[in-house]
């Protein structure tokens, strides 16, 4: 799969050390951490960043104001703070800085785990949701694919389903079969050929040479999507 990066920004060197490797646990994410506000910040402008975890009693700066400065500075995926208040004043004031969610300590992990989970599948459904594929940004809610001097390429609905079911599954082929199901479902009616009619029509838009594919690969019976494939 491709791995969702999570960020967290805790001063708490074993509670961080302990949820990085609880979290890198699992094969669907990468983890970074920070031990500052200072640094979390940072990492959240330069980073690809699908989720942070941001502790409210940071020693350079509160929590609060750190997540604040990470929106204005554009960040737009879920954050989740950790606290160890549990006023509803402290959880008013950490939403209306731009924090998704709130997580009291001591916590279970699992919770964390789920709750992380929950607002991944929340953010991918978003308006703000991009996925880096070569050199295009891809934003499924909206259907299009955005290259670095701000060209948009339109993808229709079946398109983007194919895209996103791809690259949800990593740099692994998909059969032809599942892709059917997963896209057109049950419908009798729909064949290999109009997969394959639309996968050709995809490699027209997003292939620098769609006779010999780079990004949208054909593989084992099947596609498969290689996302950091760099096409000039």
């Amino acid at each position: 799969m491709n791995k969702r990066t999570i960020l967290i920004i805790d001063d708490d060197e074993d509670l961080r050390e302990g949820l990085s490797e609880q979290i890198g646990f699992y094969d669907e994410f990468a983890v970074i951490t920070a031990d500052t506000a200072q640094k979390g910040v940072a990492a959240a402008k330069t980073g690809d960043i699908a989720l942070a975890i941001v502790d409210v009693g940071l020693p350079d700066l509160d929590g609060r104001e750190a997540v604040r400065l990470m929106r204005n500075a554009g960040f737009k995926a879920p954050v989740i703070m950790l606290t160890g208040h549990t006023t509803d004043a402290d959880t008013i004031v950490g939403l209306e800085a731009g924090a998704n969610d709130y997580v009291t300590k001591p916590f279970r992990f699992a919770v964390l785990l789920a709750r992380i989970r929950a607002h991944l599948r929340q953010f991918d459904q978003s308006e703000d949701a991009t996925f880096a594929i070569g050199p295009y940004s891809f934003k499924p809610s909206v259907k299009v694919l955005m290259e670095g001097d701000g060209r948009r390429i339109r993808l229709t609905e079946k398109e983007t389903a194919i895209l996103k079911f791809l690259y949800r599954a990593g740099e692994k082929p998909v059969t032809r079969d599942i892709l059917l199901h997963e896209v057109w479902g049950y419908n009798s009616g729909v064949t290999t050929h109009t997969l394959e009619t639309h996968i050709y029509r995809l490699r027209q838009k997003i292939e620098k040479n769609p006779a010999s594919a780079e990004l949208l690969v054909t593989e084992a019976g099947g596609y498969k999507l290689m996302p950091r494939a760099v096409t000039a």
